[in-house]
């Protein structure tokens, strides 16, 4: 019952700028963490970066120093940005929540762990 989409993937070159949006749909009234993460071919997905409702940040190692990360609390999204980009940021890049909303049946309902279905970010030389 709710969802979020991720946007702003695609094929770019090393030290390119990349930009991803999240957008949370459905009855929402309160998400607390969220965050980017992503997964290489044969790798396991690793932590990007995290932002917590009140805006702490976190950033994984590979992306230190590259990476922002911003919220909008008012349009229940999420962004991203990295540069310069490297080889090694090719990656699924998925949106994580977790979110507070009212169901169909009109209760509070807490899901933690939504994902977006990820957006392919292909970096090239």
């Amino acid at each position: 019952q709710v969802q979020l989409v991720e946007s702003g993937g695609g094929s770019v070159q090393v030290g390119d700028r990349l930009n991803l949006s999240c957008i949370a749909s459905g009855n929402i009234y309160r998400i607390d963490d969220m965050g980017w993460y992503r997964q290489a071919p044969g790798q396991l997905r690793e932590l990007v970066a995290t932002v917590t409702s009140g805006g702490r940040e976190t950033y994984g190692d590979s992306v230190k120093g590259r990476a922002a990360i911003f919220r909008d609390n008012t349009k229940k999204s999420l962004y991203l940005t990295l540069a310069p980009l490297e080889l090694g940021d090719t990656a699924v890049y998925s949106c994580n929540a977790d979110i507070f909303y009212r169901s169909s049946n009109g209760r509070d309902t807490r899901q933690r762990n939504v994902w977006g279905q990820g957006t392919q970010v292909t970096v090239s030389s």
